[in-house]
């Protein structure tokens, strides 16, 4: 999981590069965050940062802004899909040492 210093330092970085109106690139976050460009990539909360950002600059209208808006859907789908499966997990986990207790009690 993603630390939050992280995820902050990322998204500062966006924030200013956005601010100066510089071009939002993986190598530009990258530097600017001190972070590995491997670990934006690989990462779906920071890669959905970034695309996110990157997503500000895009005609919206255009075949490539639509295309990189799905793109970004489809990213944060799967951050969320992830997070349910983890919760699912935890909430089995509790589910049987709550039926391991009664049958103990």
């Amino acid at each position: 999981m993603t630390s939050p210093d992280t995820l902050a330092r990322v998204e500062h970085a966006c924030a200013a590069l956005h601010r100066d109106a510089k071009p939002i690139t993986f190598v530009s976050v990258a530097a600017l965050a001190g972070v590995s460009r491997t670990n934006l990539y690989r990462d779906p909360s920071l890669r959905a940062v970034v695309d996110e950002y990157r997503a500000a600059y895009i005609d919206p209208r255009t075949l490539s802004g639509l295309t990189r808006e799905v793109d970004h859907l489809r990213t944060a789908v799967e951050l969320l899909a992830d997070r349910v499966r983890h919760h699912e997990e935890q909430l089995r986990q509790l589910d049987n040492v709550s039926r391991l207790r009664r049958k103990a009690n």
